[in-house]
């Protein structure tokens, strides 16, 4: 039935046993279906199910059997090169949530001291109350509250031609 194209039933459906590797934990009977090394830098694996897996990693040493002075050496030298990442907020997983927000959209919130869910409403009367605070007609000479004033009028209209895209996409 097999012989030829087309393929004449379904991936997986043969009636030969599928080949299952069982965890490697004495006494698992479930599938082994995550790899850990034997030791440090070794090709050898064992095959752990999840739950024997995870416990397999939470005792698992990086520096074992390294010198005080060689830890210290290869710690120095992984905090430099994941430096740049480690600077970089954009890379960490607390964003806004549903990935409807820029990244600008969400620097213009967090200058407003607004929630990510925030409606433009809320933008309105936020940009409102700190204008007001900062507005060069009421600190003449301030060029800190000049420059405060410039960022909260940039953060509205970002925020403001966002809503303006949404709206208009309907």
């Amino acid at each position: 039935m097999d012989w030829g194209f087309p393929r004449w039933r379904g991936y997986g459906a043969g009636r030969e046993a599928a080949q299952v590797r069982l965890c490697d934990r004495h006494g698992c009977a479930e599938p082994g279906n995550c790899p850990a090394p034997k030791a440090p830098n070794s090709p050898e694996r064992w095959y752990f199910c999840q739950r024997h897996a995870a416990e397999y990693n939470a005792r698992w040493d990086y520096f074992a059997g390294l010198e005080k002075e060689e830890v210290a050496a290869r710690a120095r030298s992984e905090r430099s090169e994941s430096a740049g990442y480690a600077e970089a907020a954009h890379y960490g997983w607390a964003g806004s949530g549903d990935g409807s927000r820029s990244a600008d959209e969400m620097r213009a919130l967090d200058l407003l001291g607004l929630e990510v869910d925030a409606d433009f409403g809320a933008v309105k009367k936020a940009w409102r109350a700190r204008a007001k605070l900062v507005h060069p007609d009421v600190r003449p000479g301030d060029r800190d509250a000049a420059r405060q004033f410039r960022a909260l009028q940039l953060a509205y209209d970002v925020l403001r031609q966002a809503e303006e895209r949404r709206q208009w996409r309907g």
